[in-house]
């Protein structure tokens, strides 16, 4: 039973230890929406929601999600008793359309104090069964070709099992050819085109096909289904859909009309827990293979993600890469590190999250807050 009596919301900046940049822009500085909930019986837990600083991947920013946690979702949680985790998706999608990524932290918050008052590690309580979650790296568009190699050649000799190239038109197939040409045939690259092509680049597109690529991520428009499926009947090279996958029903549509053969599960674009588990277990059943992406998380969103990724049919590895290759320091103990074999540990020693939250250095980035009670 889960009966939520306070959530503070915090408002942090975490400074990134170089650019990030994808065909939609660039981040210096993320701005991290961080809930912290508490539960009548004493349970605690920390949530992180997705939300980015401007609407490039989303139409959700933080300044959209602040006030319908406050004024919306978190009201119909505070002071109201739940049977389970897996029933708050439900209670907040009850007649609000959108904004997955405020009522994702919410959810998963409460998954979270679930875990605390069950004693059980996070990945435990959802049917996790991996130890160990293969780790890809997720490369942004970098500045030369020659960068890019050097970089995706640093990550391949780091361990990182997967090299995840941002691609933008005019720095695409030759840049990725470039680097398939420096690291080898059998070197598992994927390039991410975030939303940046049309039908119209389709030849450009089928290029890559050459390339040996484990996948191409969502080439094409944010929401779209139909037009990924004419491309796909054209590809060899499997698409592998993101911002199309909103819901259980959109995964269902992709495979109906053949407009990708893989997932990006992101629990906070889904909405949550449940959904993404749903997923998974859709695509599971389908022989559909499924992996984990990451939204520039703190090490707090971080816990989430790689709990999530310890679902059965979280096959590929994940952008699930270590604190320090993205914070100078994190806001968690002990911070997200991955072994020489490019895989991260999942926390089963303790209950919750597995990590211990570092409070001081969040009260020092915290730039705004707000408590609310039942």
């Amino acid at each position: 039973m889960i009966r939520l009596d306070r959530i503070v919301l915090r408002e942090i900046r975490l400074p990134l230890r170089e650019p990030f940049r994808i065909s939609s822009g660039e981040m210096r500085e993320r701005r991290i929406l961080l809930l912290e909930l508490f539960d009548a019986d004493g349970a605690q837990a920390w949530a992180e929601s997705v939300v980015d600083d401007l609407p490039n991947y989303s139409s959700e920013t933080l300044d959209t999600a602040w006030p319908t946690i406050v004024r919306v979702l978190a009201p119909r949680l505070l002071g109201r008793s739940v049977d389970a985790p897996s029933a708050v998706h439900d209670l907040l999608e009850q007649d609000v359309r959108g904004h997955n990524m405020a009522k994702a932290a919410l959810e998963m918050g409460c998954w979270g104090i679930a875990a605390e008052q069950a004693r059980l590690p996070l990945a435990r309580l959802i049917g996790g069964t991996r130890e160990r979650i293969a780790t890809g790296i997720s490369l942004g568009i970098q500045r030369n070709v020659h960068t890019l190699i050097a970089k995706a050649t640093e990550a391949l000799a780091e361990g990182y099992q997967k090299v995840k190239i941002k691609i933008a038109p005019g720095r695409d197939v030759d840049w990725v050819g470039a680097v398939r040409e420096a690291v080898g045939h059998e070197a598992h690259l994927m390039a991410d085109a975030n939303n940046a092509y049309t039908l119209a680049d389709t030849d450009r597109l089928l290029a890559l096909d050459d390339l040996n690529l484990m996948m191409i991520e969502q080439p094409l428009a944010h929401d779209d289904i139909v037009r990924h499926a004419e491309l796909q009947r054209k590809l060899r090279t499997p698409l592998c859909l993101d911002e199309s996958i909103t819901s259980l029903e959109r995964a269902q549509d992709m495979v109906t009309l053949g407009a990708g053969r893989i997932i990006n599960i992101k629990p906070g674009r889904v909405g949550g827990y449940a959904p993404s588990i749903a997923i998974h277990d859709y695509c599971e059943t389908l022989g559909i293979p499924v992996w984990c992406g990451g939204m520039l998380e703190s090490g707090i969103g971080r816990a989430y993600n790689v709990a999530l990724a310890s679902l059965p049919n979280f096959t590929l590895p994940g952008d699930l890469s270590p604190s320090a290759r993205y914070w100078a320091q994190d806001i968690v103990s002990p911070e997200w590190t991955m072994d020489a074999q490019g895989t991260v540990r999942v926390p089963l020693d303790r209950p919750g999250l597995g990590v211990e939250v570092d409070r001081a250095r969040i009260e020092a980035l915290t730039v705004r807050t707000e408590e609310l009670r039942a």
